[in-house]
């Protein structure tokens, strides 16, 4: 048995839908990304054993085989692709790991490219010669009545703990400023420029003014603290020991993960109960915790986690979050991941990253800095 490190993580920036990526396809977004990870570690493609890739709005077809394709990866690599919606970026590097601890494979690039911009239309069939009828929300549940748009799955999750729009839109507002200080920093070592594009294009300076004149999307649900569709790509580079002791720089082991499912009707809590999970395999527990990266799918979802799970407010997303980036689905628990892998790289520590599914998902990963 062998641990599982990561010793690259990169990600492209985070644009919402139908603006600089709207071009791209997946695989565009995925194969620089893929081809940077393997020029920071200094490994050749024929070292690569498999590509996981997380994609939940593209129309089939084994995406991830695509994107290795384009990557230049050896034509006997696969590709598997994943659907495990907003979960699925952390889901790849949790069977990243299980195929770097089994003896499997030695490299895996494990994580998530998403074009909402591109997504195919989606419509069911019916019989006879009715025509198709479109939707955009696939179903998560076989209950019609327990299966609720996001929107107002946040908003129901908002009005139970009693938390105001006022303490949603401050979280947006803070996540903005976070995101803002931080694209003043060097992030060449996170973001692959493509199409001329090296910081996330949605990133703005946020007042409380505009959240205010923020129009509601349901309820206390506004366009200010619920994240922006969007396109983007992140992988990380899992290695086994023997690949981890041959790279000069410091490494990150995964150290536990679990994906759990909840209540389909409070997704938004899901990612507690992955994260005690996840904290226990590991031995550890929220006061161990250097840094925190929690999906901010909507504001109310990410304070419920922080709360919930006991995890101090100020290690959670310190660069910002997915309110002040965007929310390419797929792709954003390995966004997540590269943050943390940079933040555990620089400061060392041990951290965990989380995030909630359609269909009450929740998903952690925890992370330690090697020594």
């Amino acid at each position: 048995m062998s641990d599982a490190h990561i010793i690259a993580a990169r990600r492209s920036a985070v644009m919402p839908h139908d603006g600089a990526f709207a071009t791209l396809d997946i695989h565009d977004l995925a194969a620089p990304v893929i081809s940077a990870l393997l020029e920071d570690a200094g490994l050749a493609p024929d070292e690569v054993g498999e590509l996981i890739l997380s994609n939940a709005l593209g129309a089939g077809g084994n995406p991830a085989r695509i994107a290795s394709l384009a990557a230049g990866l050896p034509m006997r690599v696969a590709g598997l692709s994943i659907d495990r919606q907003c979960c699925g970026g952390l889901d790849a590097l949790m069977l990243a790991r299980a195929m770097v601890s089994s003896g499997l494979h030695d490299v895996v690039v494990a994580g998530g490219a998403e074009s909402y911009s591109r997504r195919p239309v989606r419509a069911h069939r019916r019989a006879g010669d009715t025509p198709p009828q479109p939707y955009e929300q696939a179903r998560f549940t076989p209950w019609p009545d327990r299966d609720p748009d996001m929107a107002e799955a946040a908003d129901q999750l908002a009005r139970a703990l009693g938390y105001s729009r006022q303490m949603q839109d401050d979280w947006a507002v803070e996540s903005h400023a976070k995101a803002r200080a931080a694209q003043r920093l060097d992030q060449g070592k996170e973001i692959v420029t493509i199409a001329g594009h090296s910081r996330d294009g949605f990133t703005r300076r946020l007042t409380p003014a505009l959240c205010a004149r923020a129009p509601s999307v349901t309820g206390d649900i506004t366009a200010a603290n619920m994240a922006v569709a969007a396109d983007g790509a992140a992988f990380c580079l899992v290695v086994s020991d023997k690949v981890a002791q041959r790279h000069a720089r410091s490494v990150v082991r995964i150290l536990s993960g679990a994906t759990l499912g909840g209540d389909p009707c409070l997704p938004g809590l899901a990612p507690v109960a992955a994260i005690d999970a996840a904290l226990a395999k590991a031995g550890q527990s929220p006061s161990t915790l250097s840094t925190a990266e929690i999906m901010e799918a909507f504001a109310v979802q990410a304070v419920a986690c922080q709360q919930g799970a006991g995890i101090a407010r100020g290690i959670v997303n310190p660069a910002g979050g997915a309110l002040a980036r965007g929310h390419p689905i797929g792709a954003s628990g390995a966004v997540l991941a590269v943050r943390l892998f940079h933040e555990l790289r620089d400061k060392g520590g041990t951290g965990v990253a989380a995030i909630a599914a359609a269909g009450g998902l929740g998903t952690a990963l925890v992370m330690r800095a090697d020594d």
